[in-house]
């Protein structure tokens, strides 16, 4: 039998470490060799407990998960690297990437997706969720570097001022009405600058605006 997979375990929330150890406990072929709740104590874990692979939130305090990668790439320290994040934004997969990642994945991810990630990475290979790989799809048909990626997010995203009232008032929870009375302009015109804004954002609801809003800071 080969040697089972040493894990280094990184994230600031110990229910999130806890629910990957439980996921993991039963596979004969990991082992969780080290935890940290940091980025500064996840590169003292690596340095320590010599992991096949780090497992790395990639917000966390003191040092965040992006630059955790890049120091350890600096110190030309190979470990394979999946991150773990809640954010599927184009910027944080290509940071990663860029930093020296070698798999990304959701925190909803599957039991069976996160194993196959694991043991893909592992063997040497590279692993993102699904949504992830439409991204990098994305950038090797159109290939840009961050600053032009940002840049073209930013020409995409850009709402006027009197969006930007519009989108605040919706994310306030103002129907059109009440944004009429607040912007001294018809209902119609309302309808029509919130009809304009959603078209612009790519959104069908309330919910995707907000995500949008928050991921490409709107307001």
């Amino acid at each position: 039998m080969s040697n089972p997979i040493r894990v280094v375990l990184a994230d600031d929330h110990v229910f999130v470490r806890d629910g990957i150890k439980s996921l993991l406990e039963n596979e004969a072929n990991i082992e969780v060799v080290g935890e940290a709740t940091d980025g500064l104590e996840a590169l003292k874990s690596v340095e320590i407990n010599q992991p096949d692979l780090l497992i790395l939130d990639i917000r966390m305090p003191n040092l965040t998960g992006i630059e955790v990668v890049e120091k350890l790439r600096s110190q030309n320290n190979l470990v394979k690297i999946v991150m773990l994040s809640m954010h599927e934004s184009e910027e944080y997969v290509l940071k990663s990437i860029k930093a020296g990642a070698d798999g990304y994945l959701l925190k909803g991810s599957s039991k069976e997706e996160f194993l196959k990630a694991l043991n893909t990475v592992s063997e040497g290979g590279k692993y993102f969720s699904g949504d992830i790989s439409s991204i990098l799809i994305g950038q090797l048909t159109h290939p840009t570097n961050f600053s032009e990626t940002k840049q073209l997010i930013s020409d995409e995203m850009m709402i006027t001022k009197r969006e930007k009232e519009i989108l605040t008032l919706l994310l306030s929870g103002k129907g059109n009405k009440e944004i009429a009375e607040a912007l001294d302009i018809s209902k119609r015109t309302a309808e029509v600058h919130r009809f304009n804004l959603m078209k612009k954002l790519k959104v069908k609801n309330l919910i995707e605006l907000s995500n949008k809003a928050t991921e490409y800071a709107l307001i």
